[in-house]
């Protein structure tokens, strides 16, 4: 890539942080909160999608 190209993405991404940084503080202060429980079975989803993807990689 260009050296011009790259300076273009650095600034897009810049300015992009720079409109998102100020949305989300409110997102995330009025988002309802997980319970526990909640918490719990999205760790243990993830666990079993982590064990498959080790395993497919040990396959190969």
């Amino acid at each position: 890539m260009e050296l011009w190209m790259k300076i273009g993405m650095a600034a897009l991404i810049i300015v992009m942080l720079v409109m998102l940084i100020p949305r989300i503080k409110p997102m995330v202060q009025n988002s309802p909160k997980g319970t526990r429980e909640q918490w719990l079975g999205v760790g243990i989803i993830l666990m079993f999608v982590l064990g498959f993807v080790a395993f497919l990689i040990s396959m190969v």
